[in-house]
């Protein structure tokens, strides 16, 4: 092995272990008994190790309500993105009209719109039409996506225009074409897409703590939030089985996608 090779593999083992770490820590403490954790000596690895701290987080709180609710909002959100981006890509993609490269640069500007800059607007909107406390808060908001719109049209745009023109010839309409032909082919993109979606609405914390304020009403960064109001103190055991719990669904998921995933970014290219 070169040596260059060796430092590159090396990098990549320190970032490695620099994000991972983290979560290692989590973990161990949250196998912990109350008493191994203020200890003057650091240990990674717990001497007794107990489930003690799960059973906590589970019974003494609404932590299973909370990823529910985690369900619900981050699945409502990516079907409502995948209903409208879709139609919209193969139209960008695949459909020739005025204004369409306009359009399409209007997409990639608001790219670079963070959501901080809109939620003023959007919570003096659904406060006035009364709809915050509402699931309908927590998803409506996130309901177009130009990231979401950016992705499936560059991944539409490497499908061949003879196949799309093959439909037509069958007789579908073009929206059948952009769900039947054009979706199945981009499923890759739609994974690797759905991925970011559900990672970025399953761990955010600022829209759910403007949105709601029912605790039943709470998605597991927020629940968190309750939870370390009600139980921390000094018991960082269950709060940080907690966390292990609201994070293990990600590592799931990741885990059985991650093939998806990858082919999904590798095959987004930039097509104009």
């Amino acid at each position: 092995m070169r040596p260059g090779l060796i430092l590159g593999f090396g990098l990549l083992a320190l970032g490695a272990v620099l994000v991972l770490l983290p979560f290692v820590w989590m973990v161990s403490v949250s196998l912990k008994p109350h008493a191994e954790i203020f200890t003057p000596h650091v240990s990674l690895l717990p001497q007794n190790p107990t489930l003690e701290n799960y059973r906590r987080a589970l019974t003494e709180t609404a932590i299973p309500r909370y990823l529910l609710n985690g369900v619900l909002v981050t699945g409502g959100i990516l079907i409502l993105q995948l209903v409208l981006s879709v139609p919209c890509a193969y139209a960008l993609a695949h459909r020739r009209f005025p204004g369409r490269g306009l359009l399409f640069g209007a997409v990639v500007a608001a790219l670079l719109v963070p959501f901080h800059v809109t939620a003023l607007p959007i919570f003096l909107g659904m406060a006035r039409l009364q709809m915050l406390d509402s699931y309908t808060a927590l998803i409506l908001p996130f309901a177009a996506t130009a990231f979401g719109l950016f992705l499936l049209r560059q991944a539409f745009a490497q499908i061949p225009a003879e196949l799309i023109d093959a439909g037509r010839v069958d007789g579908m309409s073009e929206l059948a074409i952009a769900w039947r032909v054009a979706f199945p082919l981009a499923l890759p993109t739609v994974i690797a897409f759905a991925i970011f979606s559900v990672t970025a609405h399953w761990n955010d914390l600022f829209w759910p703590m403007i949105a709601v304020t029912d605790p039943d009403l709470a998605t597991p960064p927020r629940g968190i939030l309750y939870f370390r109001d009600a139980e921390s103190g000094d018991e960082p055991g269950p709060l940080m089985a907690g966390a292990a719990l609201v994070t293990a669904p990600l590592v799931l998921a990741f885990l059985l996608a991650q093939r998806r995933f990858t082919q999904g970014l590798a095959s987004t290219g930039l097509k104009r």
